[in-house]
């Protein structure tokens, strides 16, 4: 099944000074999201086959659109993090139907790679209601200078029969980060946690 997307949304935001301090190069995050018709809406539906094939297509086209935000090759992405918000007239098995079993693969061929898990969250609500996109390196889930979140919310979704699919990418960890852990440099990459 093809996603019904009533509208994309993607927005950059780029931290250049923190407590008075320089941030260089400066930390970047993109996010782009995407308000899709709940095919499941208003009724109980046993196979949610249907929001896993859109988690599929939003996958690759959230996390590309990230990419070209941000204004990197795939590999210089950083983080990144996933996210959807229900209509009153779904449930939230449909937005782990759309997160979980298929949005990870294409979203980490977006990104050139990604090893660690990608990180989740999902909510119910109305239209204006927003949710946090964790973030975690894509490639090992131990570097804490990349752990944080950015507020998805479209002042006019989702509508009670909609879901808003939100993906978040990264060209860095958050500015000033200082509380130690593995180190960007000592990464690994091959379990997904170093």
């Amino acid at each position: 099944m093809t996603a019904r997307i009533r509208k994309l949304v993607v927005q950059v935001d780029e931290t250049r000074l923190e407590m008075g301090r320089p941030v260089e190069p400066p930390a970047r995050r993109a996010l782009a999201m995407a308000v899709i018709a709940n095919p499941c809406a208003g009724r109980y539906v046993e196979q949610l086959d249907d929001l896993m094939a859109i988690g599929e297509e939003l996958g690759g086209l959230l996390g590309e659109r990230c990419v070209q935000a941000l204004g990197i090759a795939p590999d210089a992405a950083h983080s990144y993090g996933k996210a959807a918000i229900v209509g009153e007239a779904g449930e939230l098995e449909h937005a782990a139907a759309i997160l979980h079993p298929k949005l990870g693969a294409p979203l980490r061929k977006a990104v050139g790679k990604g090893a660690a898990l990608v990180p989740s969250a999902k909510k119910q609500g109305g239209v204006g209601t927003a949710v946090d996109v964790p973030l975690g390196h894509k490639d090992a889930a131990f570097v804490r200078s990349h752990f944080d979140a950015i507020e998805a919310r479209i002042g006019d979704a989702p509508r009670a029969d909609e879901i808003v699919v939100a993906v978040a990418v990264t060209a860095s960890g958050r500015p000033l980060a200082r509380v130690g852990g593995l180190q960007v440099s000592e990464i690994r990459g091959h379990d997904g946690l170093r």
